[in-house]
């Protein structure tokens, strides 16, 4: 659905992007994550045909980024989505519909069910006198008005409050259940978490791994193990009337309960803990990684040219 080959951009002697290379399926979420300045903005402006590339080239749904039938395909959210203050969420997005040439009948009953979704009262009330999560979330509405096959998504939920936050992080889900495909970028990464299917880590304008969750990990996680025990054990803790003991490997789980069993007690719960994406993007960023490297894509695990 979105096919990403080399893409570059340059700003005179600065490199913004440099040789980003992905794909996304349809119905998948991809997310693109990464400190500020890493490149994340430039290449979904990129995607979306807002900016164009140095080098390199993007399709999606096999039509170019810089042609008005892929843009009727498309749904683009910018970070920041500023709004015609004076009119309503509903004359405005009628407005955008009507750029889409999508009927009335049909506009009025896609936006309605959509701020339905997003729980977004008041109407007809001036835009200009909405929070900035009302505002959001007509935004998001206007994003999806042409009913695209694809959306990008640069920081849904940026400066929300957590309640709004979940609202649009739930509808993003939803989407992809009803077979979006979304490819976003996020600085809260306990989102891209939850409904990444893959992602693409980036520093210093380059993709430096790539690939499912599970399997980033596996290669740059670490897996802790909290062992409880009825006695005490070196190096364990007292909690909830049983020792807990953490270790990092199976071997040193086996160890521990021979160490219980010596003391005349035994293993009553085994509890198993995965590094977080936020730990994994730090190991990653750590690793000095150079070139991309694909991880748990294709069954398979390696550096890029």
């Amino acid at each position: 659905m979105i096919d990403a080959r080399d893409l570059r951009k340059e700003y005179g002697d600065f490199v913004a992007v440099e040789g980003s290379t992905f794909s996304v399926d349809r119905g998948e979420v991809f997310g693109i994550i990464g400190p500020n300045g890493a490149g994340k903005t430039t290449t979904l402006k990129m995607l979306a045909g807002l900016l164009d590339p140095t080098g390199g080239e993007a399709e999606i749904a096999g039509l170019d980024t810089e042609t008005t039938e892929m843009r009727q395909r498309l749904g683009f959210l910018p970070e920041e989505s500023p709004l015609y203050e004076e009119m309503t969420p509903v004359s405005y997005l009628r407005f955008f519909a009507d750029l889409y040439d999508v009927p009335g009948e049909v506009a009025d009953e896609r936006m309605h069910e959509t701020l339905d979704e997003l729980q977004l009262e008041h109407r007809d009330r001036k835009l200009g006198d909405m929070s900035k999560g009302m505002k959001r979330k007509v935004a998001i509405a206007r994003s999806l008005i042409n009913d695209p096959d694809v959306l990008i998504y640069d920081e849904p939920a940026s400066g929300l409050d957590p309640l709004t936050t979940n609202y649009v992080i739930e509808f993003t889900e939803q989407l992809a259940a009803e077979g979006k495909t979304i490819v976003f970028s996020a600085h809260n990464l306990f989102h891209v978490e939850s409904i990444c299917d893959r992602v693409a880590i980036m520093n210093e304008g380059e993709i430096v791994a790539r690939g499912d969750l599970e399997a980033l990990q596996r290669e740059y996680g670490e897996t802790r193990y909290h062992v409880y025990t009825t006695v005490e054990v070196p190096d364990a803790a007292r909690r909830n009337g049983h020792f807990v003991r953490e270790v990092g490997s199976m071997d040193a789980v086996e160890e521990t309960r021979s160490l219980a069993q010596d003391r005349g007690g035994e293993v009553v719960d085994i509890r198993t803990e995965e590094s977080s994406l936020e730990e994994v993007f730090l190991n990653v960023a750590e690793s000095g990684t150079s070139g991309t490297r694909y991880v748990g894509e294709d069954g398979e695990s390696g550096d890029g040219a």
